[in-house]
């Protein structure tokens, strides 16, 4: 196992590949299924914080924060398994999205903001 510090996309996109190939389920590996795995695997997570404050949310019992991480990973994983069957490169997508994030959210209009519906807007 490694952290964070020391492991790259492309380690964890081999160890999906690797997986999934192991067990022969390339085959069912389309985008389709993948994409309603993950929002199955999103709605799981979500779960977790059905009904509790932004407070509660925040300070999570070590178990709850255990099964969270677990539900996080099942993400991650999928997410990994899509980049994987389209042949995308996860870094050269997160970048070119985040661009496009600063360009529609520049920090000196949204800084403190949700949006820009926040009826809050800040103030001078």
């Amino acid at each position: 196992m490694g952290s964070d510090q020391d492991t790259t996309l492309a380690m964890l996109r081999k160890e999906v590949q690797s997986f999934v190939d192991k067990r022969d389920w390339e085959k069912f590996h389309s985008p389709k299924n993948i994409s309603m795995a993950l929002a199955v695997e999103a709605a799981e997570l979500m779960e977790h914080f059905q009904w509790i404050s932004m407070d509660e949310s925040r300070k999570l019992e070590p178990e709850k924060l255990r099964e969270v991480s677990e539900e996080i990973s099942d993400v991650f994983c999928y997410l990994m398994a899509m980049s994987n069957t389209l042949g995308l490169d996860m870094t050269e997508i997160f970048h070119s999205k985040m661009i496009k994030n600063r360009k529609k959210y520049p920090a000196d209009e949204f800084k403190g903001r949700f949006g820009k519906d926040d009826p809050s807007p800040v103030q001078s």
